[in-house]
């Protein structure tokens, strides 16, 4: 039985961040114990050459310029380390986002799997159909019913709307005619000087029974 697992990409990322890291610290501790010798050199050389010293001060020179060399070396390899670190955060980037479409398009996948395109369109078109028999019938309704209200054979009921209308009418017939003057030769018309003389109540009912008839 194998008890060993094999770590998924996010933990060898991670472990190589961790490493990438520690390298990194490795380097600047290097670095600054190459600072040190440096400054230490500088003053061993400046002693030498007051003491007039000239072979030290030439092995201490040489010296000093390898430890140069080998600093600016860890000045590159510390910049080598950073983009690398930077490449892999990027790639680790990228794979999250990678598994992120993978995960949205398997999603997406069993969404169009379970959409019925035919069924969704049928289901909107009976929608339709059905909606418009209902249109069909509410008018058919509101005919119906209104054939039923118009022909409702209460004649004695519509003939009191009708009066009731035609008095309404009646008044206000009276009150415009009260102030025009009669014409020659009209009902209850006297003398050419009765042409100021307002519609009497008989002529008034003469003129609705006209319009009833």
């Amino acid at each position: 039985m194998n008890f060993f697992r094999k770590p998924s990409p996010q933990e060898q990322m991670k472990a190589q961040q961790k490493d990438l890291r520690k390298a990194a610290r490795d380097v600047d501790r290097s670095k600054r114990e190459m600072e040190r010798q440096e400054k230490q050199l500088e003053i061993d050389i400046k002693k030498a050459a007051k003491e007039g010293n000239k072979q030290a001060c030439n092995i201490l020179a040489k010296q000093l310029v390898q430890l140069r060399k080998q600093k600016s070396r860890c000045l590159v390899a510390n910049s080598q380390i950073g983009a690398i670190s930077n490449q892999s955060k990027v790639m680790q980037a990228n794979t999250k986002l990678a598994g992120a479409m993978a995960t949205s398009a398997k999603t997406l996948a069993n969404v169009n799997a379970q959409t019925n395109t035919g069924q969704i369109i049928k289901t909107m078109q009976d929608f339709e159909r059905e909606n418009t028999k209902m249109e069909m019938k509410e008018e058919l309704i509101d005919e119906t019913l209104n054939a039923i209200l118009d022909n409702s054979g209460d004649e004695a009921e519509e003939d009191a709307v009708i009066s009731q209308v035609l008095d309404e009418i009646g008044i206000e017939i009276t009150g415009k005619l009260a102030e025009a003057p009669v014409a020659r030769g009209a009902i209850g018309a006297g003398s050419s000087k009765a042409k100021d003389k307002q519609m009497t109540d008989e002529e008034l009912e003469a003129q609705l029974a006209r319009l009833k008839t």
